[in-house]
Formats: structure tokens, sequence, C-alpha cells
């Protein structure tokens, strides 16, 4: 008999080949899977359907189209300004500093946002530009903002890891994960911010730049309002006032105010527009979602996890050879899948792997979404590549040579998190979450 997982990896890698949508290729693949494993394709037609509906049937997935609504809010409100406007006063004096504004814009930023995209889009579309204008090549300030804006997904609040704590069955508490990405978050924009260095040394961007008097102090007034909602969402979950899901929607409220109330930069007749793409962009995460808890439902169903568990632990028992593996078939994976299927696909198949290795799992569900984040950055289709050269108006082609320097920084500081356990977990076990 054909073994059902083979023909799901076989039928889902055709349908990517020939471009057929990412949710559609793991529905019509499961769907093969399942009726070859059930004999039947109406009962298994029923059950993936059934799959479908309980797996976005959660509460906590309430907190994404949230998320969403208040990253597109912030996204045209004026807030990035504001940000980068802070970000010049602290760092915009230093030889090369707008390149280090650039990577502080995209994390503060991506960290009130929860979204890689969307710093893409709202701080590259006028600092890429500037760089340029300041003698900076046009595909290194690209590629920059490009890794750089995959900060904001290990800096809290994140959607992606919302995600991961639904897979993980409840076994990872949301605010623990937002806790444990803060400092990876920070690395990795320093460890950016340090390749930036050398690359602007070694071909002379950016000279220094005069301070002016009082700056830090007013942009840090104008930015206040926007650094605040950080303070709101973490200090309201951590002290027990609301639940993640409830500061989504607080979230909402608060970049409400702040773009059409106090900056007035969100006219109300863009409204529609603005919930439009939100429902536009839950829907199809929503989709991506439903359609991996089906397929993990298959793999789970045909003992996938256990076999590919003791196959890696068969190769070697050394825990550094087996976690390198993980990483690089991690990174494989980010390369050629979307964040959201691949947390939901493959965290049930690492997870009894590191469980194995005795690895906390707030640890693990970080080094993945360190991977994931890479892949955002990498062809062929990484989302955050396609914004960037969009915005930059460039091809990948003459971005991906200048973003290898950065690359490597994102690789480094990958191995850190991997490696050095309490970059993710001294936060949460501080607040006794872990």
């Amino acid at each position: 008999m054909i073994s059902p997982a083979f023909v799901m990896a076989l039928l889902f890698v055709i349908l990517l080949v020939i471009h057929v949508p990412v949710a559609v290729a793991i529905c019509l693949s499961t769907l093969a899977a399942a009726a070859i494993a059930m004999g039947s394709l109406d009962i298994a037609a029923a059950t993936i359907a059934q799959r479908m509906a309980t797996g976005v049937y959660s509460f906590s997935l309430l907190a994404i189209p949230f998320f969403i609504l208040s990253g597109l809010l912030m996204g045209q409100g004026g807030i990035a300004r504001r940000l980068t406007d802070l970000a010049t006063a602290l760092v915009g004096r230093l030889p090369g500093g707008l390149a280090f504004v650039n990577i502080l814009s995209c994390m503060l930023f991506g960290a009130v946002s929860g979204s890689a995209t969307a710093a893409v889009s709202s701080i590259g579309g006028f600092i890429i530009p500037e760089m340029e204008r300041k003698g900076y090549r046009r595909e290194f300030a690209t590629a920059l903002t490009i890794t750089a804006a995959t900060t904001g997904l290990l800096i809290p609040p994140s959607n992606i890891m919302i995600v991961y704590s639904l897979v993980s069955g409840g076994r990872v508490s949301i605010v623990s994960l937002f806790l444990a990405g803060i400092l990876p978050g920070i690395t990795f924009g320093c460890l950016l911010m340090i390749a930036a260095a050398i690359l602007c040394k070694r071909h002379g961007y950016g000279a220094a730049e005069p301070q002016v008097p009082g700056a830090i102090w007013s942009t840090f007034r104008r930015a206040f309002l926007s650094l605040l909602l950080i303070g709101i969402v973490l200090g309201g979950i951590l002290k027990g006032i609301f639940t993640a899901t409830e500061a989504a929607a607080i979230a909402v409220a608060y970049s409400f105010l702040l773009s059409v109330v106090v900056y007035r930069e969100v006219p109300w007749t863009a409204l529609p527009r603005i919930l439009l793409q939100t429902g536009l962009t839950t829907a199809v995460v929503f989709l991506l979602i439903a359609t991996s808890m089906s397929m993990s439902w298959v793999l789970t169903l045909e003992n996938i996890p256990q076999q590919i568990s003791s196959l890696m632990l068969g190769l070697s028992d050394n825990p550094i050879l087996i976690l390198l593996l993980i990483n690089l078939l991690l990174l494989i994976v980010g390369a050629f899948m979307d964040m959201t299927p691949a947390v939901l696909i493959f965290t049930p198949i690492f997870w009894p792997v590191v469980e194995s290795l005795g690895m906390n799992p707030v640890h693990f569900g970080i080094m993945l979404i360190a991977n994931l984040c890479i892949g955002l950055c990498t062809p062929p289709v990484g989302t955050c590549l396609f914004v960037g050269c969009g915005v930059g108006k460039t091809s990948i082609a003459r971005v991906t040579p200048a973003a290898l320097p950065f690359f490597a920084a994102l690789l480094i500081a990958l191995m850190l998190v991997t490696f050095v356990p309490a970059l993710t977990t001294w936060l949460p076990t501080l607040f006794g979450l872990t």
C-alpha cells in the first residue's frame, strides 16, 4: 500500500511547484492522504472539513485579527515616522547612523505593530530613499530594511507566537512567549547593527552628523504615546488585568485613538478600506491555520512525528548535532513556506525530538520562530524580500548579494538563541512563567 504521508508530501510539493496557493495545496494534499488512509473519499472529506473547523475554533485566535487591525492603523497613522525620529535622535549622530536608525526603527515599529511586512513597507517607504540620498547604495538600504524588519516578530506582540501557543495545546502560554522573545529580538537587532557598522566603515557610508540639542527629549515626547502600547499590552497581561486576546482588542482601541483622533493621520473615510484589508488578511491567515491543522492531524494519524523523532535520535545522541540539524531543516522550510503553516505543521513533528532532549518548549518556540523569520528574507518565497524589493524599487537578484552579510548576522544570532537558553527563558522565569 502506498504511504499516505508520502502521497501527501509529493502532491504538496507538486502543487507548490505549479504555483497553487499554499492553503489550497495543503488542503488537497491532506485530502488525498486522508482518502488513502481511510479508504473513502467521502469520509476523508467530512473528517478534514471537521478538523479544519475545529482548528480555528479557539478564543486565543481572536487576537490575530485584532493585532492585524492595530498594525494597519499604526502603519498608516504616523507612528512609523515618530519612531524613526526617535531612533534618529538616539543613534543618528554615529558614523553610519542612518543604518542604525533603520534597524532601530524596524525594531520599534515591529514591536508595536507585530508585523514584519508592515515594518518593511512603513519604515522602508521613507528611509530607503533617505539613505540613498545620503550616499548609501539602494540595495544595501533595502537589504538592511528587509532583515531588520524580522526583529518585530520576536519582540512582542507577535501573531506567530499566538499560533505556536495554539499548536502547543496550551502547554506554552502566550505571555511566556511574549517575554521570551524580547532578548532574542534585541540580539538579532544588535548583531545586524554590528554587521551594518562593519559594512558602513568598509564602504564609507554615512558620515557622523551633529546632534541637535534636546532632540532626544523632544522626539521621545512625540513617540511616547506610540511606545506606550508595548507597556499597556505586556503590563496588562502580566498584571492579570486582561488576557492576551483582550490585550489585542485594547491595542486596536488605542491605535485607533492615536491614528484617528490624536495624530489625525488616518481619515475616517479610510477606515472602511482598512477594515476590508484586515478582513482579507485575516481570512488568508485563518484558512492557512485551518488547512495546516488538518495536515498536522493526518501526520499524527500516520505516526510521522514519532518516526522522525526515532530517525533523528538514531542518527546521533549529541544534542548539539540534533539541534543543528533541526535548524538546517527549518531554514530550508522557511525559504519555501509561509510562517503560519510552517509552525502548525512542523511543531508537532519536531516536538518529540526536542522533548527527548529536555529542551524547554518556550525555548523551542522562539528558536522555531527565529528560523522562520530568516526565511522571510530569503528567496524564493520570502514575503519581506518581495515587499522590500517593491518598496525599494529594485530586484531580488540585486538585493540578495547585498543581504548576505546580514544573513550571516542573523545566523549568528540564531545560534545564540539555540545554544544559550537563558536568552529566551530568563525573563519568563523572572516572572514565574516557566
